[in-house]
């Protein structure tokens, strides 16, 4: 399997070389040079399979030559065995809503799913390789605890994550500025997440910065998270239909950086028998807007009740567009190099009736999350947390979907309590995180300052 750039400037590169690169060195995003397709047959023989055991047959065609089958089922073992659920991603329901739980890991939150595999992963490659990874993030709340806990102390591999001041729940700074580990680096910028992600796309564009400290890149940029991600669309339609290839499901997904829904497009491209992804996006609403308009473009982001999808600038939309201009690199750089002069870029009527026979796009307020979130709780006792509650509710109309709960409730207490009155129990990888000593730097949102910063760090490593 070779991989591309979706702005076609790169020789096709490795998985290894994928994964270790991150950002493409042309500032596109990296893809597979074809989708491997799934037969019925094959997709049957899935339907059933343990989680571990299916994550190692949708990855397999992707790694190509990089890892042995037995390498690879031994790094998803190690995985995966710090969830607390035996099904790592189960299928529940509460009342007649089918919820895929995608936070039993070690913090609560579905980028465990992909973190935990891409830390091991990680670490694999450079035994491999030799050499040392520097990696460097921004997170809108839950991304950034995930990578620090899939490679917290973790030799050869360092972490820098950013983190917009102020703008995340106590809970997810706590998860993150906790962890002393001394290749754990917490940075607090004065901004927000968008800042954070422009910084991030700065540097690694900076290629002589990105290969002199060996920059690599945990954010959904990277395709093996999306890879990751894919593997729970697989499950939950397996456990919905087992292994009925006739019959497809809808997914819900709260999304507002594209990353997750865009793994249910990779798994529909792949075979999946996908009727609808619903984008649920809250007030911050730039991607429902493209569904609904053609139009993409940027507005001033609101905090919201729904912090890690307070976006405004959704990273993987550039691999979308990919197939959406039929695999036309030109075509993508010339619509992103208009977004980065004018802020905006429109497609056709046509791409926009394309986008619509596969996404629906909803946006939910903050009046009807916390609705949401006291409804579902007075007719069947389950709590669900603000961005699984968009999710809920932007499939109101659609009661057969599949909603993604993509963290745990007592992550986001403060709107729970203003919801129901009362907070989620906490699971114990929550319990004292308030009482824990922490050690974070606050910096300016400015690609000087967090060069600056890892500069003096890595002083002396290079």
């Amino acid at each position: 399997m070779r991989y591309i750039s979706t702005r076609g400037g790169i020789d096709p590169v490795s998985f290894s070389e994928a994964v270790m690169m991150g950002l493409a060195t042309d500032g596109g995003l990296l893809l597979p040079a074809s989708v491997p397709q799934i037969d019925e047959r094959t997709l049957r023989g899935w339907a059933e399979l343990p989680f571990q055991q299916l994550a190692v047959e949708v990855m397999l065609p992707y790694v190509g030559d990089d890892l042995s089958r037995t390498e690879l089922a031994d790094l998803v073992q190690r995985s995966y065995a710090s969830f607390t659920h035996p099904e790592v991603t189960p299928l529940v329901t509460a009342g007649n809503r089918r919820i895929l739980e995608l936070f039993h890991g070690p913090t609560a939150a579905f980028k465990d799913v992909a973190l935990q595999f891409l830390g091991n992963l990680f670490e694999r490659l450079l035994e491999k390789q030799g050499g040392r990874l520097n990696i460097l993030g921004a997170t809108s709340g839950d991304t950034g605890s995930a990578a620090i806990y899939g490679v917290r102390g973790k030799e050869r591999i360092q972490i820098f994550i950013l983190h917009p001041l102020g703008r995340i729940s106590p809970i997810q700074e706590r998860q993150m500025t906790t962890v002393l580990d001394d290749n754990v680096h917490n940075i607090a910028i004065r901004g927000t997440f968008d800042d954070g992600q422009r910084i991030v796309k700065t540097l690694f564009n900076d290629l002589a910065f990105k290969a002199h400290y060996h920059l690599g890149a945990v954010n959904s940029i990277n395709f093996a998270r999306v890879l990751a991600q894919a593997v729970y669309y697989f499950y939950a339609w397996g456990r919905v239909t087992r292994g009925d290839t006739g019959r497809s499901v809808g997914f819900s997904v709260p999304t507002g950086n594209f990353g997750d829904i865009f793994a249910g497009y990779l798994a529909k491209c792949m075979g999946l028998p996908v009727e609808r992804l619903i984008l649920a996006t809250n007030r911050n609403d730039i991607l429902s807007r493209f569904v609904r308009t053609g139009v993409y473009q940027l507005g001033e982001v609101h905090p919201t009740v729904s912090p890690s999808m307070d976006i405004q600038v959704a990273s993987n939309f550039e691999r979308y567009l990919y197939y959406l201009m039929d695999q036309d690199p030109s075509a993508v750089r010339s619509l992103m190099e208009k977004m980065g002069r004018e802020g905006r870029l429109r497609v056709s009527d046509e791409k926009r009736q394309q986008v619509a026979r596969v996404f629906s796009a909803v946006a939910v307020s903050e009046d009807e999350t916390l609705e949401q979130i006291r409804s579902t709780y007075q007719a069947t006792g389950y709590i669900l947390d603000p961005h699984t509650a968009v999710g809920v509710r932007a499939a109101a109309d659609r009661p057969d979907a599949i909603c993604l709960a993509t963290a745990h409730p007592a992550k986001f207490g403060a709107a729970v309590r203003q919801a129901i009155g009362v907070e989620a129990e906490a699971p114990p990888s929550l319990q004292g995180l308030m009482d824990k000593d922490t050690r974070c730097v606050k910096l300016d949102a400015t690609e000087g300052a967090i060069m600056g910063f890892l500069q003096d760090t890595l002083q002396g490593q290079e």
